[in-house]
């Protein structure tokens, strides 16, 4: 099975030396490199490359590997080509052995940094598969996604350490409102249908019991599908503003509804107010974040 490398391009708008410095120097890259923990470089030994060793953090798996930087080259242009040959020992890592480059194209103000790399897979047929469908499109789409905060790095001078907290705190906020969403859609609504959800969808709309309990599925199912748009849907700006004007009624309508709510342990105003500001903060840290769809993915 012929495995098609990975490609990531971006312009970035920094001094060639400056970034240089950034990508070649081990413990500026590990900084904003998703594909490394950390970084080492051995004694560098006449005649020969320069060799490293790094080690990647997945979960509660750590690879280590070697690398060797078997050569750079600069063109008239001031173009800048630096090669890697890199690979591991480990059973566990998927990747056995790889080849790539970085280059830097100076282009007016800014500097197309780009990279291509390829590698073979561990486990035979079984890791092919699992690379191809699975493995590859992680690393490409975190090959991007380092590149941009790289390109922060350079332009606005934000940290990688910080625009990683920012990203994975949105990144969770996120996810937390799938959940919620989904599960309220799902659980009280579509699977038991709570009682109280009835008496609460009652007290705005006087239907028969048939007719309460069809608006109350399709509200389930509204609120699955809206859940759903925090991972499907690109922009979610616009979500973190519905919310911020939703839940304040929805928290209105419960207590005008049923005034005794505001009694219970696990009341619909403090619960509210929670996500009130979750969504605040999701809005605020979703404004401008690193993103891998701001690099070229193809040549």
């Amino acid at each position: 099975m012929k495995r098609k490398p990975i490609y990531v391009e971006i312009p970035i708008q920094a001094e060639m030396d400056k970034l240089w410095e950034a990508t070649q120097n081990p413990e500026l890259h590990e900084q904003w490199d998703l594909r490394f923990s950390k970084i080492y470089y051995l004694p560098k030994k006449e005649g020969k490359p320069q060799e490293f060793s790094y080690q990647t953090k997945i979960g509660p798996f750590q690879v280590e590997g070697w690398g060797k930087s078997v050569g750079s080259f600069q063109g008239k242009d001031d173009s800048r080509t630096s090669s890697l040959h890199f690979g591991t020992d480990q059973t566990i890592s998927p990747i056995r052995e790889g080849r790539g480059y970085w280059k830097y194209i100076p282009d007016g103000e800014s500097i197309t940094f780009l990279t291509e790399y390829n590698y073979q897979t561990s486990f035979g047929r079984l890791g092919a598969f699992v690379d191809r469908f699975l493995f590859r499109p992680v690393m490409g789409w975190g090959t991007a996604l380092s590149f941009d905060v790289l390109k922060r790095w350079m332009e606005k001078g934000e940290s990688p350490q910080h625009q990683y907290t920012r990203f994975l705190s949105f990144w969770m906020i996120s996810f937390l409102f799938l959940f919620i969403w989904m599960y309220h859609g799902a659980v009280p609504k579509l699977f038991f249908m709570d009682e109280a959800e009835l008496q609460m969808v009652q007290t705005i709309l006087p239907f028969g019991e048939e007719s309460i309990r069809s608006v109350v599925r399709v509200i389930g199912w509204a609120e699955v599908l809206f859940g759903l748009l925090f991972v499907f849907m690109g922009r979610k700006k616009p979500l973190f503003i519905v919310q911020l004007i939703l839940f304040p009624i929805l928290t209105l309508a419960a207590i005008w509804g049923d005034p005794s709510v505001l009694s219970h342990p696990f009341s619909p105003l403090t619960f509210n107010l929670t996500l009130i500001l979750l969504s605040w903060f999701g809005l605020k840290l979703g404004s401008d974040i690193p993103t891998a769809k701001s690099c070229k993915r193809k040549r």
